[in-house]
């Protein structure tokens, strides 16, 4: 043991040995503070083992720098650059715990997208426990100062040198590769900061964020208010004029937007074994009071529900890569449905999501977006088992957010976003007794039974806002997100639709998901027009009486004679009434037959079709890039400032109590400030639960 010690000691000093026992202190510090001062949502071996690997390839390149210098100063700048990084370490863990999210580069230079700052609470932000990650920096400070590490004044070779950082982009390289195995698409989607530096790093994550950041703001600096010239044209020049029938009908009214998530067209009415998977919904859908669209398509692109939101909120494409929530949901100008809401009509405006309020960035973007409240998982009780993929089940959520609901100064505009029905349909048997598909695909077989869960869900909200009397003035607005069971399924596609094969054109088809305005007082039944999500928004602001000539969306309100029902893709592909393009091929639409060899005449027309959707895809990724929505100013509405609004706790919390005191139009309010009772058979709650909501 004793000669062990002192082969160790002799490693020690030397410049090399110093150098790994730096890099060791670093990185196993590093570890501690993933899993002790973050909620990266770390599960299995793999993305164990990367947790405790990413942090080694950024070690190596940044102390390694140390190591092209000599003497006493290489030993120094070891310490001074684990100091920084600690230091960096060490802010993101308070900034984290305020606002759980990760420091970007648009907070550092102050753009005010983040909800202000760290403010004057520091005192009550810092734990003791913070300050172990500069352990390590006085460790190694004392060993030198007390020569129980000499220094090593032999002159290090370049070539080593240069070999350690080649070693860290190798090591770099390898980490990629496992994280892109584990989780496809990881730089190009951008599901969320936490994702980033649970498979990458945190300085990895800084890296990105800061080339990302860089790369936005050259667009950016490039764009100018000329640029809203041809978009202004195009908008004007497509511009459907309401129906005046709907006009108005809904103003003043509550509206609750049910986000179904990777909910289909097709489950409407479906029966698996003579039930229907369903029944809730499909009330909804054939209800005399609705108003249901089933021609209606999802045109999400890499950003999924994120793209399904900008489309929702701003009548705005996502990008054709990545999410544009995460990529410019923090830095750029919105004119979105709850800031238009709420300065045009007095709305209070709020989002419900049962997962951490950083995925998608939603923590950021809600605050350009105007939401006045999110409430996140944060917000909710901690029970046993509540949460299943990629937040709280359904039936829960529903009952948490029923909480918030009912504190709401009326008329509000709520967002509840639904998980369940998530890829990989996760459902344990106690929540369900729906029988499976029976295609053969492991896959796709369970995609019923967490349907069925979500409509039950639906199914309880529907009879709390009965009972609590919101429905009678509440309008309900639930669409489908996107598709739920990908092309990459094609047999059990074909077996769902009861064929030996699916076409192009049948893929076309399989991107629709439904759409249904539900309240007193509408009527429409079931509505053949073509359109997609991007025409959700211009159709509110008709039924709410919100002259939307002037704005720059690129949607059109589906119950206008003037819709020229033109449903772009995100990758250029498109449907109409008359011709659908899918794959390359070309089809008409009613039939599904495909066109092998057409006229000169349907060549023109499949030109033009085309033209436009090209245009109307690239103008909007103009906006977006550009952000060339801070250029333009629309009469009556006051640019969104981000730092008038917070989602933490106990501020939103405090905010929330003294709106409804002041406007005395809240449901609790209503009922003489009594709790109103929600009822769900979820079975995570039983007699002896004691739902506990946080208060800070």
């Amino acid at each position: 043991m004793k000669l062990l010690l002192q082969k160790i000691r002799r490693g020690l000093n030397t410049k090399l040995g110093f150098f790994l026992l730096v890099v060791f202190l670093f990185a196993i510090k590093s570890y501690w503070a993933y899993q002790t001062k973050f909620n990266l949502g770390v599960s299995g071996a793999v993305q164990e083992f990367l947790l405790a690997f990413n942090t080694i390839p950024a070690t190596l390149l940044f102390i390694g720098i140390a190591l092209y210098f000599r003497g006493r100063l290489s030993y120094w700048l070891m310490i001074i650059i684990n100091a920084l990084l600690s230091t960096w370490l060490f802010a993101n863990i308070l900034y984290y715990r305020e606002f759980s999210d990760f420091i970007t580069l648009n907070v550092i230079k102050g753009s005010g997208t983040s909800s202000g700052n760290l403010g004057t609470s520091l005192g009550q932000i810092i734990r003791p426990s913070d300050f172990f990650v500069y352990a390590d920096v006085i460790l190694l400070i004392l060993l030198l100062a007390f020569h129980l590490i000499r220094i090593d004044m032999r002159y290090f070779k370049r070539r080593y040198s240069l070999t350690i950082s080649a070693l860290a982009f190798l090591l770099f390289g390898v980490n990629l590769g496992m994280a892109e195995s584990d989780r496809s698409q990881l730089l190009t989607r951008t599901f969320d900061n936490n994702y980033l530096v649970k498979y990458l790093g945190l300085e990895a994550y800084t890296i990105y964020d800061g080339v990302k950041t860089t790369h936005t703001s050259m667009v950016r600096s490039q764009a100018s208010s000329k640029d809203l010239t041809p978009i202004l044209n195009y908008i004007k020049k497509n511009y459907a004029a309401p129906n005046m029938q709907y006009y108005g009908t809904i103003k003043g009214k509550n509206i609750i937007i049910v986000h179904l998530e990777s909910f289909q067209q097709f489950l409407i009415n479906y029966k698996v074994n003579g039930q229907e998977v369903t029944p809730n919904i499909n009330s909804l859908y054939n209800s005399s009071n609705s108003i249901s669209f089933s021609n209606f398509f999802n045109q999400v692109g890499q950003g999924k529900t994120s793209d399904a939101e900008m489309m929702l909120e701003n009548s705005l494409y996502g990008l054709p890569e990545g999410s544009a929530m995460s990529t410019l949901g923090t830095s750029n100008t919105f004119q979105a449905a709850p800031a238009l809401l709420e300065q045009k009509l007095g709305y209070t405006t709020a989002s419900f999501h049962g997962d951490t309020p950083s995925f998608w960035n939603r923590d950021n973007t809600y605050k350009s977006f105007g939401y006045q409240y999110f409430f996140s998982k944060d917000f909710f009780p901690e029970v046993k088992d509540s949460d299943v993929g990629y937040g709280t089940k359904d039936k829960l959520f529903m009952k948490y957010a029923a909480h918030y609901l009912q504190q709401l100064p009326q008329p509000f505009y709520a967002k509840l976003i639904t998980v369940t029905n998530h890829y990989p349909y996760l459902i344990d048997k106690k929540n369900t007794d729906f029988p499976e598909l029976t295609t053969g695909d492991n896959t796709v077989d369970p995609y019923v039974q967490t349907a069925h869960y979500l409509d039950q869900a639906v199914g309880e909200l529907l009879t709390y806002l009965d009972e609590t009397g919101l429905r009678k003035n509440t309008v309900l607005v639930l669409y489908g997100d996107h598709y739920g069971i990908s092309e990459n399924h094609k047999d059990a596609i074909a077996k769902i639709l009861g064929k030996k094969s699916v076409t192009n054109y049948d893929l076309a088809m399989w991107q629709k998901v439904p759409l249904i305005i539900n309240g007193e007082g509408i009527s429409g039944g079931i509505n053949e027009t073509y359109g997609g999500e991007i025409d959700v928004l211009p159709t509110l602001e008709d039924l709410l009486g919100i002259s939307s000539n002037k704005y720059i969306q690129f949607g059109q309100d589906l119950l206008s004679s003037e819709n020229d029902q033109i449903v772009p893709f995100r990758n250029g592909s498109w449907v109409t009434p008359q011709y659908t393009k899918y794959g390359g091929q070309y089809f008409y639409t009613k039939s599904g037959k495909q066109i092998k060899n057409p006229t000169a005449a349907q060549k023109k027309k499949f030109k033009a079709i085309q033209k436009q959707v090209t245009t109307e895809l690239g103008l909007s990724d103009k906006v977006l890039n550009g952000d060339l929505l801070r250029f333009y100013k629309l009469k009556g509405f006051t640019k969104v400032n981000k730092k008038n609004f917070t989602y933490n706790v106990k501020k939103s919390l405090s905010s929330l109590k003294k709106i409804q005191e002041k406007l005395k139009t809240s449901l609790y309010y209503q009922n003489d400030k009594k709790d109103t009772d929600y009822s769900t058979d979820a079975p995570e709650l039983t007699s002896s639960t004691s739902l506990k909501y946080p208060t800070k």
